[in-house]
């Protein structure tokens, strides 16, 4: 079971030399999984029928990974890893998202060109081999982050989206939703990028929204046959106003003529009236909107006023109108407002469009020809207040959609794009959501879910160029034939096809049915892409047909909260059109890692630590840890601290790396090794703190795996850190004079044989519980442990190729657990009650005292009444259910609870409450009720502050009262010097580099009053300080070391010629 040779203490190599820090010890642990080869063992030795199918989402190559994406990475990596140890083959396939407008903007900027214009002069050949050849810029950054993250992901066989194989199964997902009659082509208002000249989807448009100051402008429209009478419109776009051709009110609103100070009659939402035209006015007339319908008024410009024959130039009724803002009457410009469009359609009026692709305005509009849009509303506006067209000019801060890929702001403009039928696919899609397991829950049912109802048709188009173009030929006489396959377009068209990006078959026509085919020119929305990789990634259905049919929908999936607008969103558009299921069973959904201050992170202003710095010098289990236990994991936003990494090496690493140490250095000098495991007896027989670490371990075991499989993340880790809080700083803590007793000792063997055997099974095991979330350490302590001792079992030279611990009910008991959570939570208030009075730890107490009505409670902290007194220090350990002798009670009516119920009598009822005695408290504290001014009053009506009689200091914990006795003794003084003197022994001990086995002679130096009180103590002195003989002296040596203490001097001298001890 073992080959006897020593452990290996943390941060050392085979070699005896010291690595020094954790992130030093990571990088032995990655080469160590290099030799291994324990990655692709974790997947080929798992059985092909026993699959948990994951699919990895593909992010872009044209930049370094953020704190997101590894926020990410490790949710992707903690999940894999766990059901790998549950005995499941976890193919984990990286992915990459190669095509669209991220990777054509990256291009663009490096060639210097600046929109489609340029990309077409340049040539799309070209442009597009330029995209191929930079699309994977930070590949190999990529790969070195994400494995030093510590995650295991096959890179080898990636996928990437500009792949033949991958783009060709999006030819066959676009030819199945067409041949169901899923597709069309459509002109409508869209987002729109003038930067890209492309369409975006609403969902995209959703990506970036920025709050700005707009104009907020009120203009003056003159109604036709009432002279000085006008409409009053209001925008934030100016730029469309040019194209206005129509104004839309509320049938049900109610309108007003106004008579304002300028003399002028203005017609606005009687709600509005004071917002728009201020207390100056008088209202001459009240009509409802059914009645402005019909009126017809002057155009602001003359450049489309041939379109008052089609009806233009008219008040129409839309439900649309609102009295929240404005005016109550909205300016209508069908080319630039996804309302307008529809209002107008509706009443016939026919659109104008006088911007081109890039943004800038045309010929049309000759004032303003050639300039953006964006730019013109200054022109214009000074335009309409030369000819006294603006009522009113001010600014507006609202949140406006940006373009996410160019950052700069979206247009809404009617563009022709193909489209996806999302909107009757709603039902089927929430239907398939409710199938999915959402974690957190909120945003599935609620954000996602909402979504979903309102999903609007996907524009899936994009006019770009580096993507995969949408496989349909037109036919001179406008017929559509879709090509499902490559195979297909080389049977149509008679050639050899080995590219199908657009540069490389935009020449390929074909005759078919007597006509001449020539395909259409745009690409696909990348989203298209991304959300296609279930199948896309494995050639479906032309290959592996069987195995993607029985591994859909994936297990698990994990990504941001951004991708319920995102990939989340097109997985389901696509398997419902497709399948009509869910693509995905169980999702983790993590929050936005934001900067420190609040704010986005920004490379412009360098608000953040390097994510590489940051694993480099703390190591990638810190970080990992810091994030997975903090709100992102439930979809929240965290505020990245690198603070907060370095305290949770000082918190969670160290301590686990300390109790590591403690056990090898014990074991080391006892010569103990795993094959001793069988001298100890079976757990139930063990000491009472085996069997409660062991039963917690356990407990830990079942709840972990209970979340686990529920995928839970946030609820996962936080127990896990708390063991080793309950390890280190009760278990190891209460334990360490079992572990420094000498092995010859016969009293000590048994305890010791108990001792080892139940610190080495915690280890070895909580190392398997913590290895999917802290896999460097876990594997380093496993080495050190298990596989270096020669004491793994075959196969599992790494304890990521270990089984996952299942829990063994036999080793929990909830009583004793219970009871040590008692004593625990009453040492915890004494300790707090020393600090907050500043009663030094090694100063002994006469008395402690604990308050509680609990019987189970008292029968606990009897049971283990040497513990408390050991722990606080105390001589005296009081149990009682009354607390008068402790401290006066006093009362207040608690006004939170009260207030509404008693109202009126809520006075006379305080001052009751503050007369209450002991009695009435006992009363209520033991559940029940007083009635005061006819109304039942519980304990929490109440608010209870204790003062303290005499030196007696008190707290309180829900059931439990505390009480410490302050006064000290000449005794207890005494007391307190001896545990200083042994502290600074052991200080000295430490400074003079002796080992736990050195055994040296003492001599301590008192003053003469003190040397018989000490000297009956030598033996004391002795056990604390590891010594083989103390003497106690009143002369001071010459060479004595001082301990100051207070009034006392003691010297300390420690003698050269050691003892060793024999098993050292």
């Amino acid at each position: 079971m073992s080959n006897g040779k020593p452990f290996r203490p943390p941060f050392s190599r085979g070699d005896g030399e010291r690595g020094g820090d954790f992130p030093a010890a990571e990088r032995e642990v990655l080469a160590l999984w290099d030799r291994l080869g324990a990655f692709p063992r974790s997947v080929h030795e798992r059985p092909k029928s026993k699959s948990f199918i994951f699919y990895d989402g593909p992010p872009f190559a044209t930049g370094l990974p953020h704190y997101g994406h590894l926020v990410a990475n490790t949710l992707k990596d903690i999940v894999p890893r766990y059901w790998t140890m549950r005995g499941f083959r976890v193919e984990r396939r990286f992915g990459w998202d190669t095509h669209g407008l991220p990777v054509e903007m990256d291009v663009e900027k490096k060639l210097g060109l600046n929109g489609p214009g340029d990309v077409r002069a340049l040539g799309i050949g070209e442009f597009n081999e330029t995209c191929r050849a930079n699309v994977l810029t930070y590949v190999d950054e990529w790969k070195k982050t994400i494995t030093r993250l510590g995650r295991w992901v096959d890179f080898e066989h990636d996928y990437k989206t500009m792949d033949l194989s991958f783009m060709e199964s999006v030819w066959w997902a676009f030819s199945e939703l067409w041949n169901k009659g899923l597709v069309y082509q459509g002109r409508r208002v869209m987002p729109y990028s003038w930067r890209l000249s492309t369409p975006l989807s609403n969902f995209e448009a959703g990506l970036d929204y920025r709050d700005v100051d707009d104009p907020a402008l009120t203009v003056k429209l003159a109604v036709d046959g009432q002279p000085g009478t006008y409409l009053l419109i209001w925008t934030t776009t100016p730029w469309t106003l040019p194209s206005n051709l129509g104004v839309a009110v509320g049938e049900a609103i109610d309108y007003v003529r106004a008579r304002h100070e300028d003399g002028n009659t203005y017609v606005v939402a009687r709600d509005l009236v004071k917002a728009v035209l201020g207390d100056k006015c008088e209202i001459v007339g009240t009509l409802p909107g059914k009645e402005l319908v019909g009126w017809t008024y002057q155009p602001l410009f003359p450049f489309f006023a041939d379109q008052r024959a089609q009806g233009a130039f008219r008040v129409i009724a839309s439900g649309h109108v609102t009295t929240t803002d404005g005016t109550g009457l909205v300016h209508m410009a069908p080319a630039f407002g996804e309302d307008d469009f529809e209002a107008c359609k509706q009443a016939g009026i026919a659109l104008v469009e006088p911007v081109d692709d890039e943004g800038r305005f045309t010929a049309q509009v000759p004032p303003y020809a050639g300039q953006h849009v964006k730019d013109a509303d200054k022109q214009i506006i000074h335009d309409l207040k030369a000819r006294h067209l603006v009522f009113k000019h001010g600014t507006v801060r609202h949140a406006y959609p940006y373009c996410y890929r160019s950052g700069t702001p979206l247009i809404y403009k009617t563009t022709p794009s193909w489209y996806v039928k999302v909107e009757p696919l709603r039902d089927a899609m929430v239907k398939n959501n409710a199938q999915i397991h959402w974690v957190p829950a909120f945003v599935g049912e609620k954000r996602f879910e909402n979504w979903l109802k309102e999903a609007r048709d996907w524009s899936i188009s994009r006019s770009r160029f580096w993507g995969t173009p949408i496989p349909l030929w037109r036919s001179d006489d406008g017929d559509y034939h879709c090509v499902a396959s490559v195979q297909e377009l080389e049977r149509l068209s008679g050639q050899h096809i080995d590219d199908i990006h657009p540069h490389k078959i935009d020449h390929v026509t074909f005759e078919k049915d007597g006509k001449r085919w020539r395909r259409v020119a745009d690409v696909f929305d990348c989203w298209f892409e991304s959300g296609s990789m279930p199948y896309a990634q494995l050639h479906y259905p032309f290959e592996e047909k069987q195995q993607f049919e029985s591994g859909f929908p994936a297990q698990f999936i994990a990504e941001g909260l951004d991708q319920t607008r995102g990939w989340f969103y097109t997985l389901l558009v696509l398997s419902t059109a497709l399948f009509d299921q869910p693509a995905f069973k169980n999702v983790i959904v993590n929050g936005l890692v934001l900067a420190e201050d609040g704010q986005k992170m920004s490379k412009r202003l360098k608000n953040y630590p390097d994510p590489a710095k940051v694993l480099e010098s703390y190591g990638a289990d810190a970080l990992r840890a810091y994030l997975i236990n903090s709100p992102v994991v439930r979809a929240e936003p965290l505020r990245f601290s690198e603070a907060g990494v370095r305290e949770v090496v000082r918190t969670v690493l160290l301590p686990l790396a300390n109790a590591w140490s403690f056990f090898v250095t014990y074991a080391n000098v006892d010569k103990w090794q795993p094959r001793d495991l069988e001298r100890a007896p079976p757990p139930a027989e063990r000491p009472e703190l085996d069997r409660w670490v062991l039963s917690v371990l356990q407990s830990l075991v079942r709840e972990v795996n209970a979340q686990m499989e529920g995928y839970y993340l946030y609820k996962v880790v936080p127990p896990m850190l708390a063991f080793i809080d309950d390890l280190t700083n009760w278990y190891i803590r209460r334990s360490r004079r079992r572990f420094w007793r000498s092995v010859d000792d016969p009293r000590a063997q048994g305890d010791k044989a108990c001792a080892y055997a139940t610190l080495y099974e915690v280890l070895t095991t909580f190392a398997r519980v913590l290895a999917p979330v802290l896999p460097f350490v876990t594997e380093s302590l496993y080495q050190s442990l298990v596989v270096e001792p020669g004491a793994a079992r075959a196969g599992a030279d790494s304890v990521h190729l270990c089984d996952y611990p299942v829990v063994e009910a036999a080793k929990i008991d909830l009583e004793v657990e219970r009871q040590m959570t008692v004593v625990r939570r009453v040492v915890a208030l004494g300790r707090a009650l020393r600090e907050q009075h500043k009663l030094k730890t090694r100063q002994p107490l006469a008395r402690f005292t604990v308050v509680t009505h609990d019987e189970p409670a008292r029968a606990a902290l009897q049971h283990h009444r040497e513990l408390v007194l050991d722990e606080l220090n105390v001589k005296e350990l009081s149990i009682v259910q009354d607390d008068a002798e402790l401290a006066t009670l006093s009362f207040k009516a608690n006004f939170k609870t009260l207030g509404k119920r008693l109202g009126p009598k809520m006075k006379a009822a305080a001052d009751d409450i503050a007369a209450f005695t002991r009695a009435q408290w006992g009363v209520l504290d033991g559940g029940g009720t007083v009635v005061v001014q006819g109304e039942p009053v519980g304990k929490g009506d109440v608010l209870v502050t204790r003062s303290a009689r005499g030196e007696v200091v008190v707290a309180t914990d829900a059931e439990l009262t505390v009480a410490l006795d302050t006064a000290l003794t000449p005794e207890l003084r005494r007391e307190w010097l001896l545990r200083e003197v042994t502290t600074g022994v052991n200080a000295f001990r430490k400074d003079d580099g002796l080992e736990v086995h050195d055994r040296p002679s003492v001599t301590v130096a008192v003053p003469a009053d003190l040397v018989a009180w000490f000297t009956e103590r030598a033996d004391e002195i002795g056990n604390e300080v590891t010594a083989s003989r103390v003497t106690v002296t009143g002369v001071w040596p010459a060479d004595a070391r001082a301990i100051v203490a207070d009034e006392w001097k003691v010297g300390v001298v420690i003698q050269g010629d050691f003892e060793f001890d024999e098993q050292a």
